[in-house]
C-alpha cells in the first residue's frame, strides 16, 4: 500500500554505514546527559534518598523529552524537505512522475522514507524514558503519552517539510521556508493562550494550547495537575490534531503534485516545417535566432559565478518570500523579547538572550544552509563538473559563492546586529545606571556592544564557510545539508543545555566537570568527523578542539564569572577566545580551498603526497 519508494527506503536504511553508531550515539549522549543531571543534582559523594532519586528521574525525563522534541521537530522537517528537494536538483523527481506510481505513492512514500531514521532513534529513546520508571515519580502513562507526542510532532513537522518541498523548486527554499513556518506555527500556537481568553471566556485555554502547540503539549505530560485530568489528557489531543495537519498537508500536497510539478522547467517547442528559402544567408540568421536566447544580452561581470549568484535566479523564483516569513517571525521573536525588557517588576537576568539568542540561532542556519545548497544545487544539476573545468579560479569560485551568500542572505545577516545595537541602546547588555538615557546606555554598553558585534560577525562567517566546506567535501547532497545544519544546530544546543546545567546547579561546575569534559569530547568528535572525516588535516584538528572549548568557555564566563549578579566579567577576553577559535576554523577550511583547490576537493593527491 505504502509504494515502492518506502519499501525501498525500509531496505536500505539498515544498509547505512551509519545506522548503528548513530543508535549507539543517541544512547551515549543520553547517558552522559543523565550522569551529568546527577551531578548537578545529587553528586556522587553521598547516597541518594527514595525522594532525591525520584525527583532526579522526573528532572532527567523532563530533560529527554524536551531535548528529543526540538531534535525531532527539526530534523523531521529538514529530512522530509531535502528528500524531495534532492530529488528535484537531480531532475529525478519528473521520473517518479512519468512512473505508474499514484500520486499518494509519491507523497507518503518520500514523507515516510525520509522519516524512517527519525522513527528509529525515536524507539532508541522509549527504553531510556522507560528506565526512568524505576527512580519512581513517573507514571507509565506519561512514557506512553510522551512518546506519542514525539512521534506525532515528527510526523507532522515532516508533513510540513514535504509540502514545502514539493511547491518550492529550489532546494534553499524549501529548507528555509521549512524552518521558518515551523517556527512561526509555534508562535502562533503559543499565542493561542494568550489572544484565546480575550476573545472567548469560559473556556480552559491551557489546554486548546496543549492541543496545537508541540511544547506545551509534552509540558502538560510532565506536569499534569495533582488529579490528574478530569477528562481526555491534552496530549492525546496533540496526537489528533497533528495527524489532522497530517492528513491536510499530505492532502494538498497528493492535490498539487502534478500542478506544482514539474516546475521551472523548460518548455520545448516542437518544429515547424518550414518553407525552403533559396538565399543561404537567410536560412542561417532564421536558424541563429530560434536558437538565441531571448531577451537582452546581459554583460556578465569579471567574475561570472558572483554575477550569477548576484544577478540571476540560482535560488528560485521569488525569493521574497522567504524574506517575507522571515519578517515575520523576526516580528514575532521581537514582541516577545520587548514584552521581557519592559515587563514590570525589573528586568529579568541576561535579558538580551531572549531575543538574540533565538534570532542568532535562526539566522546562522538560514546562512550555513544558503551556503550548503550554493554547491549542492551545482552539484545536483550536473552543473558543478563543469565550472571547476573553466578557467574560473579557485579565488574567483570560492568568494564568488562566498560573496553571493552575503548578498542573498543580507536580510537574516543584519537584524542580530540592529538587535544588538537596540540593546545597547535600551542599556542591557550591561546594568546601567539606574535613570541613565539612551546616550549615556549606549555609552556604557559601547564595549560590549563591539565585542558582540564582533563574535556574531565571527560565527555568521563560520557557518558561511562551513557550508561551503562541507558541500565541497561530501558528494551525497542530503548529507552535507544535514551535517552543516546538524553541526550549527548542535553548536548551539549544546551550549544551551551546559548554559541550563550551570543554571540548576547554583551558577557551580566544580563538581560536574568530568560531564561537561564528557560533553565536550562529544562536541569535540563531532566537529572533526563533519570538519575532516575523509580528508583529515592538523588546522582542522585543531580548530575542531578550540571551537566547542571557546563555546564552553563563553557560556561559563557570562554566566559564573561574578556569581550572585547579574552580570558577566569583562567581554574582552570571552570575544578573543571566541573569534580566535572560529577565526582558526575559517582559516583551516578557507586556505586549502583557495591554495591547494583539486587536493581539498580530494580530486588529486599529487601536492599531498610530494
Amino acid at each position: 500500500m505504502l509504494g515502492p519508494i518506502f519499501m525501498r527506503e525500509l531496505v536500505t536504511v539498515p544498509r547505512r554505514s551509519g545506522h548503528y553508531g548513530s543508535r549507539a550515539a543517541v544512547v551515549g549522549l543520553l547517558g552522559i546527559l543523565g550522569i551529568t543531571t546527577w551531578q548537578a543534582t545529587i553528586g556522587f559523594t553521598r547516597d541518594a534518598t527514595l525522594g532525591e532519586a525520584a525527583a532526579f528521574g522526573i528532572l532527567l525525563f523532563q530533560i529527554i523529552a524536551f531535548v528529543q522534541l526540538l531534535l525531532t521537530l527539526f530534523f523531521a522537517a529538514l529530512s522530509a524537505a531535502s528528500a524531495v528537494s534532492q530529488e528535484k536538483d537531480r531532475r529525478t523527481f519528473i521520473l517518479l512522475l512519468l512512473t505508474d506510481m499514484r500520486d499518494y505513492e509519491i507523497v507518503v512514500g518520500k514523507l515516510l522514507g525520509a522519516l524512517l531514521p527519525i522513527t528509529v532513534q525515536l524507539l532508541v529513546t522509549a527504553p531510556v524514558l522507560a528506565m526512568l520508571l524505576l527512580l519512581g515519580g513517573i507514571d507509565p502513562e506519561q512514557v506512553v503519552q510522551a512518546v506519542l507526542v514525539l512521534g506525532a510532532a515528527a510526523a507532522a513537522s515532516g508533513s510540513l517539510g514535504g509540502l514545502v518541498a514539493l511547491w518550492r523548486e529550489r532546494t534553499f527554499q524549501a529548507l528555509a521556508l521549512s524552518v521558518l513556518f515551523l517556527v512561526l506555527y509555534v508562535c502562533v500556537a503559543q499565542g493561542v493562550g494568550v489572544v484565546g481568553p480575550l476573545l472567548v471566556g469560559g473556556m480552559d485555554w491551557t489546554v486548546v494550547r496543549a492541543w496545537f502547540d508541540p511544547f506545551a503539549a509534552m509540558q502538560s505530560v510532565l506536569e499534569p495537575p495533582p488529579g490528574g485530568w478530569a477528562g481526555l489528557a491534552p496530549s492525546y489531543g496533540f496526537v489528533v490534531v497533528m495527524l489532522g495537519w497530517c492528513v491536510v498537508l499530505n492532502g494538498v500536497g497528493i492535490w498539487k503534485l502534478r500542478k506544482w510539478n514539474p516546475s521551472g522547467e523548460p518548455i520545448m517547442q516542437r518544429e515547424t516545417p518550414t518553407v525552403e528559402e533559396t538565399d543561404e544567408s537567410i536560412e542561417l540568421e532564421k536558424r541563429a535566432k530560434a536558437h538565441a536566447a531571448p531577451g537582452l544580452i546581459r554583460a556578465v561581470w569579471k567574475n561570472p559565478i558572483l554575477w550569477r549568484e548576484i544577478r540571476t535566479l540560482a535560488y528560485g523564483r521569488r525569493p521574497l518570500l522567504v524574506k517575507v516569513a522571515f519578517a515575520v517571525v523576526l516580528t514575532l521573536i521581537m514582541y516577545f523579547a520587548v514584552s521581557e525588557l519592559n515587563r514590570p517588576g525589573g528586568r529579568p537576568g541576561f535579558v538580551a538572550a531572549y531575543g538574540l539568542v533565538p534570532l542568532t540561532i535562526l539566522s546562522l542556519l538560514l546562512v550555513s544552509a544558503q551556503a550548503v545548497t550554493s554547491i549542492t544545487s551545482e552539484r545536483d544539476g550536473g552543473a558543478l563538473d563543469i565550472l571547476l573545468v573553466t578557467d574560473v579560479s579557485p579565488r574567483e569560485f570560492i568568494f564568488g559563492k562566498l560573496l553571493g551568500v552575503v548578498y542573498n542572505t543580507k536580510e537574516y545577516l543584519i537584524p542580530p546586529l540592529l538587535v544588538a545595537g537596540f540593546y545597547a541602546i535600551r542599556g542591557a547588555l550591561t546594568k546601567t545606571t539606574p535613570g541613565a538615557n539612551s546616550v549615556e546606555a549606549l555609552t556604557e554598553n559601547f564595549g560590549p556592544l563591539l565585542a558582540l558585534l564582533g563574535s556574531l560577525a565571527v560565527l555568521l562567517g563560520f557557518a558561511m564557510v562551513l557550508g561551503l566546506h562541507v558541500s565541497l567535501r561530501i558528494t551525497n547532497s542530503r548529507l552535507a545539508i544535514v551535517n552543516t545544519l546538524g553541526t550549527i544546530f548542535f553548536l548551539s544546543v549544546g551550549t544551551l543545555i551546559s548554559i541550563y546545567l550551570i543554571v540548576i546547579n547554583g551558577g557551580s561546575f566544580g563538581n560536574q566537570w568530568f560531564s561537561f569534559v564528557s560533553f565536550l569530547v562529544l562536541g569535540i568528535g563531532g566537529l572533526l568527523y563533519v570538519l575532516s572525516a575523509d580528508r583529515p588535516s592538523q588546522a582542522l584538528t585543531v580548530a575542531s578542539v578550540l571551537c566547542p572549548l571557546a563555546m564552553f568557555y563563553c557560556a561559563v564566563n557570562i554566566l559564573i564569572a561574578k556569581p550572585g549578579t547579574d552580570e558577566s566579567a569583562d567581554p574582552l577576553s570571552p570575544v578573543l577566545v571566541l573569534c580566535g577559535a572560529f577565526g582558526v576554523a575559517i582559516a583551516a577550511m578557507l586556505v586549502p580551498l583557495l591554495s591547494e583547490f583539486d587536493v581539498a576537493l580530494g580530486r588529486t593527491t599529487m601536492l599531498a603526497d610530494e
